[in-house]
């Protein structure tokens, strides 16, 4: 198992096997992808019907471990992206194209905390939680490598520099970071500033801010800790399961305590957009836990 490589494209998707992407998910699997052409040009149904063909997906920087290759597919597991199903972290298949090697490791690091950003020096636009190590800062901004090339980034347009491994997580700067991603579109597997899922949500938000949590929303409502409902706090976590089954669904509290309405900001795949709003009734029948991963 290799795990010297690393993701050089902005964003790549995970698939479930190599002959998962469809005629109409050209542009996801094409080199370098386009990601946000892919998304557009889904509609709901299209988008829906990703269920059982994407996994997740991986950002620019990101490490893999190498497990098999299959022509021009690779097999990974994702570190960064904890699973209780694989102790190696997420599982699946990616475009092997949209590997490279891995960048020396760094003492400091830049982590896009904006929605998006573009480099200055031209190429693709970066989304939020891309994490890269610093080369070096000078008068245009902070310097970055990754597995394709180096760019550099200003720091005062949502690029924040902090020594590997720091992390500056509270409750406001959870819901001020994830609050950017109003009004994006909800894809099944999405881990991005393009497109994202609910679980997605919460492990980019607190990956932006320098805090590794699990990738599914069962794992996250097991590593969370548990906060009685009534003491719920801004920023925590909600959590919705139904009956004798696994958690389905995750989102952060955007009002404490017993305050009514509650609302939740999160990514209903039934509404199609991030959304900040009241949770409706049939989302509250099935509201059983909540959790933070912040210091209680």
């Amino acid at each position: 198992m290799s795990s010297d490589l690393a993701v050089n494209v902005p964003v790549t998707t995970v698939w479930t096997s190599p002959d998962a992407p469809r005629d109409v998910d050209a542009d996801a699997v094409s080199d370098p992808p386009d990601t946000v052409r892919w998304i557009e040009s889904l509609d709901k149904q299209r988008r829906l019907g990703l269920h059982g063909l994407t996994l997740t997906q991986a950002l620019l920087g990101e490490p893999v471990h190498l497990l098999a290759e299959d022509g021009g597919w690779a097999e990974v597991a994702l570190p960064w992206q904890p699973s209780s199903v694989e102790e190696r972290g997420y599982r699946g298949w990616v475009d092997r194209r949209h590997l490279g090697p891995a960048p020396a490791p760094a003492t400091l690091c830049a982590t896009v905390t904006g929605l998006s950003v573009e480099p200055v020096d031209g190429g693709a636009a970066l989304s939020c939680g891309t994490v890269l190590p610093v080369v070096d800062v000078d008068d245009r901004g902070v310097r970055v490598e990754s597995a394709a090339g180096r760019h550099t980034l200003r720091t005062e347009a949502g690029v924040h520099v902090a020594p590997a491994g720091e992390s500056s997580a509270d409750a406001e700067s959870l819901v001020r970071l994830a609050r950017q991603f109003l009004g994006v579109r909800y894809l099944w597997g999405g881990t991005s500033g393009w497109g994202i899922d609910c679980s997605g949500l919460v492990h980019l938000t607190y990956r932006a801010l320098g805090v590794t949590v699990p990738r599914d929303a069962f794992d996250q409502a097991d590593t969370s800790g548990s906060r009685p409902l009534r003491h719920v706090r801004h920023g925590d976590l909600y959590f919705f399961a139904r009956p004798g089954e696994r958690v389905f669904h995750v989102g952060f509290a955007t009002s404490a305590g017993t305050q009514q309405p509650a609302t939740m900001l999160h990514a209903p795949e039934g509404g199609e957009l991030v959304e900040d709003a009241p949770m409706a009734p049939d989302r509250r029948a099935h509201l059983i836990a909540a959790g933070t991963y912040l210091p209680v």
